[in-house]
């Protein structure tokens, strides 16, 4: 059997549902849907996108990676408009990696008040 770990869950909903944030199998690490925290949470959406990619970190980091291993994002946002702001926030923290990268504009998220979701996958890397 393959190891598997995940984070502690961090809500109820991940433990009534069986949801998980963020598991590593292997060497990769996935991390499920992320949005910012708070309620409400920031207006901005670049400053979601930030806080998105910080909570997005310390999963990884809590489960042996590093920024340096993310291999994969996918950002969602409500408006197309966000692009740009949620755009400049990957780069601001995934430049040097150089991941693939995708963005799409998406009808709506489970709370009003929530611009963007972001997705990301690590290869940790030996050694």
């Amino acid at each position: 059997m393959t190891d598997r770990r995940r984070i502690a869950p961090l809500s109820e909903f991940e433990e009534a549902t069986g949801f998980t944030r963020a598991l590593r199998v292997g060497d990769r690490i996935i991390v499920s849907g992320t949005t910012a925290d708070g309620s409400p949470p920031p207006e901005d959406a670049g400053e979601q996108a930030e806080q998105i990619f910080r909570q997005i970190r310390s999963y990884i980091e809590e489960l042996g990676g590093t920024m340096a291993d993310v291999v994969r994002v996918r950002m969602f946002v409500t408006d197309i408009a966000d692009a740009d702001a949620v755009s400049a926030a990957f780069t601001r923290n995934l430049k040097a990696t150089c991941p693939t990268g995708t963005l799409v504009a998406i009808s709506g998220l489970y709370h009003p008040g929530i611009k963007v979701e972001i997705e990301a996958e690590a290869v940790v890397r030996a050694g």
